[in-house]
């Protein structure tokens, strides 16, 4: 009795025991799970919709399959992958290989993720890169699509037969089988979540020999199930199952001793089971994974849920060979927590693997293709492309280049923006932002800096931005000022050089400034030359452009001015053909002429700024001494006809004050940055000098403006042609469809017309020059703006304002005064003494 007491007991330990230790593998495993679902990263990979070379109408079934397969030569990579085992535990034996392939619905968008282990994160990626070169990866925190009070559905699948059979795969269906995946997904509203998990793992290699044996077997006349039985059987243990095999045909032939049998006939190959052997021998050829999948769908009600997951489930079913291969069989649990909980962890689940080999699980899974018709894809915006290797070191920071997760700081360095810097992109993309940082970088730098502002914003934040070791340095001119006017003469010139080149700028201004240059002619041209000649000959009362009509209309003020001038074909022109032209064409030539600048004649504060015959700034020594100007010309408060004409005249003053330096040797040359936004308010025709001529003088350009179209005028391009022939950097923002055809050709072959109106805010596509060298084009993240103090910025606009303008009560009064130049002084003749 002891005996069997004690032998009870120990069997009782043993159960116990057995019970503990598989209790302790699964809570361990559990635990295992809940710490690698924590340490795993979550990549959303991206995709661009477009791609180089891609044709709807050249778009071939071959041309798809090979998109296909590029997925395929990735998964065989994760196929070959080494199987790691939990070092810490040797009892969990957990493997760790396992990646997760999702394709996730939500808020209406239709996303691609991938969960790996850290220990094959950079193989994943680096995989992913060579066979997606386009793509974008991301590394991005878990999502949730499990809704608030939600009810919840989910499956998972299996196969109806052997894992030997293969299934259907992209080679074998029309079109791409992940359109009918994704469409399920698609018919999801705002608020409900749906997610398609695979969970693989490569295969142990023993699943080839299975499915080879067994397709030998069938050709050697068996069965298709007695074939697998053997297979696995002989996989199992070849010793094992030759002791079976040796035991049974012992006793079979001791039975045919006794009792001869009838040889049966050969069993003969079927054409249906000549397929399945094709088809064993053709999946067994390829890399294996050992996999899950796993649907689940969370909304408001469980009908709708259950209907969800139902379309989702049924697209599955592209991939069933009914007659000769496989079938994915759903299974759908009433109680779907086990399925919710494995796919939360992301586990692998051994009761419900399935094998595919790599060709399989690539019609599966795969990333979009650019035919991919499902239009609630979660595309890559725009593509990105790494910047040179030998970007400079030094130079002004104008963003980050991210590619593959290396960030590079991307700068121009001094040499390479003398050749000046283009910026283009629609409104509200970051051209602004870009500017500020640029021109806040040079002012902290202590190099001289012009900004010319038509919206105000700009000016303002970079006013706040300033160092107060620079205060002493600013110039703010704001037209809105009106009680502290700024003179700004464009008569006002030294040599003849400067005078010829500020006539031609201001007929080049008027032309500007009509709706129609075909009003203008050359008569315009000629009595407009004469007119500012006679205004710029008085060196020490040199004219205004205010007293243009006056110099017409007033013979006095005529004569006044006409004392000064001694160019004869100026005084011809006044006292020879002017004095021969008749009261009638006169008037007619004169109101017409008149009519051009009345407009700003006519306005207070116009006039106050233009009609100073001094101007308050010294462009010369703003350039030269490397001053801050600031010039905030806001349509709003000024108007757009305003706001160009003093644009204009200021940047003619600035050109005039460059090539004033053609006297200094070129190290006196400081160099100055002047940046325009709505360049194209504020140039003429002569900005293709200024591109190709600046250079010598140090001006360096920075342009920002919206869209191609505001550089031409009807057909004339030659301000566009200029630009985009002359600049050495180009910053392309996300443009509209009118511009793509122009500006790809100066991003090909890297980026497309889709890429340069896709891309996002704050990114941009640079090409610039390496030491005057071109480089290929790249992306670049530009930084946000920087913030400033803005009542250090009011302390300096009253500082400026104060040295730089003048009270609106003098400048009034030197205007009624000047207006009395040339009056006629009426005096009594002497009467001699009576003798």
């Amino acid at each position: 009795m002891n005996i069997f007491a004690a032998g009870a007991l120990s069997i009782g330990l043993l159960i116990v025991l057995g019970a503990a230790i598989i209790l302790l593998r699964w809570k361990g495993r559990f635990s295992s799970h809940l710490r690698s679902s924590v340490k795993r990263t979550l990549l959303m990979v991206s995709l661009p919709k477009e791609l180089p070379g891609f044709d709807e109408k050249t778009w071939t079934p071959e041309k798809l399959r090979e998109q296909i397969g590029l997925m395929e030569s990735f998964i065989t990579s994760i196929a070959g992958l080494k199987v790691k085992e939990l070092k810490k535990n040797k009892v969990l034996g957990e493997r760790i290989d396992h990646v997760a392939c999702e394709i996730a619905a939500m808020s209406k968008e239709i996303f691609f993720f991938m969960s790996v282990s850290p220990l094959f994160l950079d193989h994943v990626k680096q995989n992913i890169e060579a066979a997606f070169p386009s793509a974008h990866i991301e590394t991005v925190p878990d999502y949730n699509i499990f809704q608030e009070n939600g009810k919840t559905a989910g499956a998972s699948f299996r196969f109806t037969r052997s894992f030997a059979l293969p299934i259907k795969t992209y080679a074998q269906i029309e079109g791409d089988p992940l359109n009918h995946i994704t469409n399920a997904l698609s018919k999801l509203e705002e608020h409900e979540g749906a997610v398609i998990q695979y969970v693989i793992r490569s295969a142990h290699k023993k699943w080839h020999k299975i499915g080879s044996k067994t397709a030998h077997e069938m050709q050697q006349g068996k069965h298709f199930k007695e074939a697998v039985k053997k297979a696995e059987r002989g996989i199992v243990g070849k010793a094992a199952a030759a002791v079976v095999e040796n035991i049974k045909s012992n006793r079979e032939s001791k039975k045919e001793k006794e009792s001869p049998k009838i040889p049966k006939p050969a069993h003969q190959t079927s054409p249906q089971e000549a397929e399945m052997i094709k088809g064993m021998e053709q999946k067994a050829s390829k890399a294996g994974l050992e996999v899950n999948i796993r649907v689940v769908v969370s909304t408001q009600s469980s009908a709708r849920s259950e209907t969800l997951l139902s379309n989702i489930v049924n697209a599955f079913s592209q991939f069933n060979l009914y007659e000769y291969g496989n079938k994915l069989d759903p299974v759908i649990p009433k109680h779907p927590e086990k399925t919710i909980h494995d796919f939360i962890f992301r586990r692998y689940a051994h009761s419900s693997s399935i094998i595919l080999n790599t060709e399989e699980f690539a019609s599966l899974f795969h990333f979009p293709l650019p035919s991919t018709e499902t239009p609630n894809i979660h595309w890559q915006k725009a593509r990105e492309a790494p910047a040179p290797v030998n970007l400079p070191e030094e130079g002004v920071l104008i963003g980050k280049n991210v590619y593959r997760g290396k960030e590079t700081p991307v700068k121009i360095d001094l040499d390479d923006r003398r050749r000046h810097v283009y910026i283009i992109g629609m409104t509200g993309v970051g051209k602004t932002a870009l500017l500020l940082n640029m021109a806040a970088e040079d002012i902290r730098e202590g190099r001289g800096v012009a900004v010319i502002d038509p919206h105000g914003d700009l000016a303002e934040n970079l006013l706040s931005l300033i160092p107060p070791s620079r205060a002493d340095d600013v110039i703010y001119f704001n037209p809105a000022d009106t009680e502290r006017p700024v003179g700004l003469n464009m008569l006002d010139a030294e040599t003849a050089h400067e005078k010829d080149f500020a006539i031609q700028e201001m007929i080049m201004i008027f032309y500007k400034l009509v709706t129609d240059p075909a009003m203008i002619g050359p008569m315009f041209e000629h009595n407009m030359r004469n007119a500012m000649l006679t205004l710029m000959s008085d060196k020490e009362n040199p004219g205004t452009i205010t007293e243009i009509p006056r110099i017409f209309t007033d013979t006095e003020f005529q004569r006044f001015k006409l004392k000064n001038v001694t160019d004869p074909m100026v005084r011809a022109f006044w006292e020879k053909e002017m004095a021969k032209t008749s009261d009638f064409h006169k008037s007619e030539m004169l109101g017409y002429l008149i009519s051009k600048v009345g407009r700003f004649v006519e306005n207070s504060m116009m006039r106050n700024i233009i009609g100073q015959p001094k101007s308050g700034i010294d462009f010369k020594k703003i350039m030269n001494e490397g001053k801050i100007l600031i010039v905030n010309l806001s349509k709003g408060r000024v108007g757009e006809i305003n706001s160009s004409l003093l644009g204009l005249i200021i940047v003619s003053k600035l050109e005039i004050a460059a090539f004033s330096r053609a006297g200094l040797e070129q190290e006196e040359r400081k160099d100055f940055f002047l940046y325009i936004d709505e360049f194209q308010n504020y140039t003429t025709d002569s900005i293709a000098t200024i591109l190709s001529e600046a250079r010598k003088y140090r001006l360096n350009l920075t342009m920002a403006h919206q869209y191609l179209g505001q550089l031409a005028q009807g057909n004339d391009t030659k301000i566009r042609d200029a630009v985009l022939g002359n600049v050495g950097t180009m910053i392309s923002f996300r443009i509209g469809v009118e511009d793509t055809e122009t500006m790809k050709k100066q991003f090909e072959p890297v980026f497309s017309a889709y890429d340069l109106i896709n891309v996002d805010r704050h990114n941009a596509f640079v090409r610039t020059l390496v030491s005057n060298a071109a480089t290929r084009p790249f992306s670049i993240m530009c930084y946000p703006p920087e913030k400033g103090e803005r009542e250090k910025g009011e302390k300096l606009k009253e500082l400026s304002r104060l040295r730089y303008g003048r009270p609106v009560e003098d400048v009034e009064q030197e205007i009624i005064e000047r207006s009395k130049l040339g009056a006629v002084t009426i005096t009594q003749p002497q009467i001699p003494p009576q003798k």
